[in-house]
């Protein structure tokens, strides 16, 4: 059609329903989106989306169960900017309840366990937890742990000319302490702790234990940080935390304990989640906890995804094989491209308002760009917040670089500690492994990561024309989104490419 010698409509790209129809198995970077109209800001865009039926996150953004991913401080930090983490259950049924308990009451700003050491512990000891962790300032408790009453400080001032490393730290610690009321606010501490002139701030109780503690070198980065807006918040005013649960008889329990300690939501926890435990352990919790919603999964078909959406399940999570650890599809030849898998999925849950979780193949803002707009509601991240501050495990160094350990749930080390019920191997006499260990460079922290990745998530809406999440599934099944598949070089092209060196810096 001409209008005023401009021609305004003719055929430039494909539907997602035309792509996605192909005999072929795509992941995020086979496909290109074609850019829409702007007429509205990056930060207008709007990406509030459903986690779950009755849940709703501003940052649709969740971290996975894993346990080189996921425990209090990670579910504690993503809930601060918006999104949820999920804790692992490589663990015991009430280390996992405490573990919640812990993220649900922590305070973001604040170091809620505080490594501490007796007075009969060493210099020496004080060096160990330098090369470990990287801080030399260290409290001495009564007994050496956190709830305990404060006795002394050792901060490298200390010890930094002591030649006999085997001396005790009673001999050598700080006991004119500046301390604080434990409960007072981040803005009341930071107050004292700049006055103080001091490395560190101790929050302690009535009787002197500590409960916490604010440290000058986490406040000044945290200064540089973007603001970290509303937070994940439930009915009880505390931070929403979900948690992860096998489909085991044995799992009933620790689901029952994980909903004494506040649960907000729960995911049931398997690498083929289209299973006669799954649809059973679904119908069990929402009938025994109504009030907690429960996610279902791994699917990457239909056909999956429809027998636990009938079982009551509230979210779907939508992925097999396409992490960074993951080794299903190599070993088991079963799964499907990410990006089909979560289009397909999708289409199916959306059309019965069941929202789904992206979980897998997310390296890049790019690619939660492309989940949420074939269909997705949230993306689970993995590898992507592995080696920040707040994944777990500590920091070491190999070839001059800062590194923190990361493996898949699949990997043998993992189901060693139990993850074997996820792949449905704990009754099998051998463990094949479905992943593989390694490790991570260090990110910095959650508190940074998220809102910049965001904030790309919010200009690849603006490119698109879309103003919301909302607005990405609507023009998605009316066809309005067209794109293309890449071929190699045009992935190649869309990269980095033609330069000697360079440094690749995000934000």
């Amino acid at each position: 059609m001409a209008q005023n010698g401009i021609v305004r409509e003719f055929r430039d790209g494909w539907t997602a329903a035309e792509i996605f129809s192909r005999e072929f198995s795509y992941t995020y970077d086979d496909i290109i989106m074609h850019p829409g109209y702007i007429d509205f800001p990056a930060d207008a865009v709007d990406l509030n989306s459903r986690l779950t039926k009755n849940i709703i996150l501003r940052t649709p953004c969740v971290s996975s169960p894993m346990d080189t991913v996921t425990e209090a401080p990670m579910a504690a930090a993503m809930a601060a900017v918006g999104g949820i983490g999920f804790i692992h259950y490589n663990n015991t049924p009430q280390e996992q309840a405490n573990l919640v308990k812990k993220a649900k009451s922590q305070r973001v700003g604040f170091v809620s366990d505080p490594v501490c050491l007796s007075p009969s512990a060493t210099v020496s000891d004080v060096d160990g937890l330098k090369n470990r962790k990287g801080f030399s300032s260290v409290l001495i408790t009564e007994d050496g742990t956190i709830g305990s009453k404060l006795v002394g400080i050792v901060t490298s001032r200390d010890i930094d000319f002591l030649s006999d490393r085997m001396t005790e730290v009673r001999e050598v610690m700080s006991v004119d302490l500046i301390t604080a009321p434990a409960g007072i606010s981040l803005e009341e501490a930071s107050g004292i702790l700049i006055k103080s002139k001091k490395s560190l701030l101790p929050l302690v109780g009535e009787s002197g234990e500590v409960v916490e503690l604010l440290c000058r070198t986490d406040l000044k980065r945290r200064l540089a940080y973007p603001k970290s807006g509303v937070p994940s918040v439930g009915k009880d005013g505390r931070f929403l935390v979900g948690a992860a649960v096998g489909t085991r008889e044995s799992d009933k329990q620790r689901l029952g304990l994980l909903v004494e300690a506040g649960v907000n939501v729960v995911i049931f926890d398997s690498a083929q989640g289209n299973s006669s435990y799954q649809k059973e352990m679904i119908s069990y919790a929402k009938k025994i906890y109504p009030d907690i919603d429960v996610i279902g999964g791994n699917v990457a078909s239909s056909h999956q995804a429809i027998n636990l959406i009938e079982a009551g399940a509230d979210a779907l999570r939508v992925g097999m094989g396409s992490g960074s650890i993951c080794t299903t599809q190599e070993v088991c030849a079963v799964g499907r491209g990410q990006a089909t898998a979560v289009f397909q999925v999708s289409r199916l849950a959306n059309s019965l308002a069941v929202p789904v979780i992206a979980d897998g193949g997310i390296s890049n803002s790019g690619h939660i760009v492309k989940a949420l707009t074939l269909g997705a509601s949230t993306v689970m991240m993995g590898s992507f917040l592995a080696g920040t501050d707040e994944a777990p495990g500590d920091f070491f160094y190999q070839d001059g670089r800062r590194l923190k350990n990361y493996r898949g749930m699949g990997s043998l080390e993992a189901q060693a500690k139990g993850s074997d019920t996820r792949y449905l191997g704990d009754k099998s006499q051998m463990r094949i492994a479905q992943g593989v260990s390694g490790t991570v460079a260090d990110k910095g922290s959650v508190l940074r990561l998220i809102p910049f990745t965001m904030h790309a998530v919010k200009q690849g809406f603006q490119d698109l024309g879309l103003r919301s999440v909302a607005a990405a599934r609507s023009a998605l099944s009316s066809g309005n989104i067209t794109m293309e598949v890449r071929t190699g070089a045009a992935q190649k092209e869309g990269g980095v490419h033609g330069l000697v060196s360079y440094e690749k810096r995000h934000f």
